[in-house]
């Protein structure tokens, strides 16, 4: 038996929110292609609102517009992750449609 690698190509959206020519937030969408369904997936990753701005709606502003870009590029599924000591965040997360669904199981290099 053997291994056939082959490379896929996947989309990474990056959006962001400036105030004063800084960035004090932004957030990833990557689009996977997966060749069990016909439609990709997207994932929700580098969430991140400077501490001067939480609060303000900033994330709430960035997480939609990444469950819209998502849609908007056919994904028939969107993941997020968090760590555990973020419970502000899975508010926001759920707050906004998404749903605990599973554990997350990571491998650190």
């Amino acid at each position: 038996m053997e291994i056939k690698k082959t490379i896929k190509q996947s989309e990474i959206i990056k959006l962001s929110v400036e105030q004063d020519g800084k960035e004090v937030g932004r957030a990833s969408l990557c689009i996977i292609v997966n060749d069990l369904h016909k439609e990709p997936y997207g994932l929700l990753e580098d969430v991140f609102v400077d501490e001067s701005m939480r609060g303000q709606g900033v994330g709430t502003e960035l997480v939609q517009a990444v469950i819209d870009e998502a849609k908007e590029h056919g994904c028939y599924k969107l993941l997020a992750c968090s760590r555990h000591e973020k419970p502000k965040v899975h508010e926001l997360y759920q707050r906004l449609g998404f749903k605990d669904h599973g554990i997350e199981f990571r491998m650190e290099f």
